[in-house]
């Protein structure tokens, strides 16, 4: 996979707060999902690829246990929702429900 964000794996990420940093995931989660209704498949896993890779950057950058494990969840189910089974059987709306509490808590914060 092709580093997307350079400027945030040079450190940018980590100084990031952990809102921020979902808030950013849960955007990049949000277009791949709306290329995908509208079928446009190379748009998709761009911003699923772009997704995970910020999943990657916050799983290096943050240290706590339950952060972590957070992460890899989501990961694991983004990734079983986009491109697997759906055996976790999340829908759009699971996703955009998870992702809301974060772009609430991102903005509130600035």
């Amino acid at each position: 996979m092709i580093c997307q964000h350079r400027e945030l794996t040079q450190g940018r990420w980590a100084k990031m707060p952990f809102m921020e940093q979902m808030a950013n995931i849960g955007s990049e989660v949000e277009r791949a999902l709306a290329w995908r209704a509208k079928q446009k498949e190379t748009y998709c896993q761009k911003s699923f690829e772009r997704a995970l890779e910020l999943i990657d950057l916050s799983l290096e950058s943050n240290a706590g246990f339950s952060r972590r494990k957070e992460l890899a969840r989501i990961r694991e189910f983004f990734v079983d929702y986009l491109f697997g089974d759906n055996q976790f059987q999340f829908t759009d709306e699971a996703w955009h429900r998870y992702f809301s509490g974060f772009f609430y808590a991102a903005r509130r914060d600035r």
